[in-house]
């Protein structure tokens, strides 16, 4: 048990793992705040909440740069920070959220499920030209069937798939390596 303890205490792992807590509930609180002005808390403005993923994912590649690397910073370290906080706060999230709409308050899961259709319905002629009738009654299956444990890997496939390039940047733009062995 202390080496699984030992090998979550390195700064790379200690500190992503923390600030993706943070992030998580932040974005949590963000739901809530959609929540309480009456906007449906799993529509599609609901994205925007990766803001708060991407500025919390610049600071702390900031910190770990400053405080822990002293200045220096591997782009892989860049990395690793942006992907173990991104995937971390997307579950704390997709959690937070989930036991929210099963325990709280199950009518945003309905309002979710009656705008999916609505939306579906409003693409059909779209969706049947270019993709056949089979695929959007497969669709409506989906929709029609969907349960709130769909919530937790949708948060994360999103959130993942988002990302990618945000990642990528800042951890390019905040990459300073010791180039003295090169000398």
């Amino acid at each position: 048990m202390k080496s699984i303890l030992n090998y979550f205490s390195s700064p790379l792992l200690k500190i992503p793992l923390l600030a993706g807590l943070i992030t998580g509930v932040l974005c949590f609180l963000y739901f809530l705040g959609l929540y309480f002005l009456g906007i449906p808390a799993l529509g599609n403005i609901r994205v925007l909440d990766y803001g708060i993923h991407i500025i919390v994912m610049i600071a702390t590649v900031w910190y770990y740069r400053k405080y822990i690397g002293h200045g220096r910073l591997h782009l892989w370290e860049g990395l690793t920070i942006g992907y173990v906080l991104n995937t971390i706060a997307a579950l704390i999230t997709g959690w937070l959220v989930y036991l929210f709409v099963t325990q709280i308050d199950p009518g945003v899961f309905t309002e979710y499920v009656i705008n999916s259709k609505k939306l579906l319905l409003d693409g059909k002629k779209q969706i049947t030209d270019q993709f056949g009738p089979e695929t959007f009654a497969e669709q409506w299956n989906k929709v029609v069937n969907m349960q709130p444990s769909v919530l937790l890997p949708d948060e994360l496939s999103k959130k993942t798939a988002l990302a990618v390039l945000p990642v990528l940047i800042i951890s390019l733009i905040f990459r300073k390596q010791d180039y003295s062995v090169l000398q």
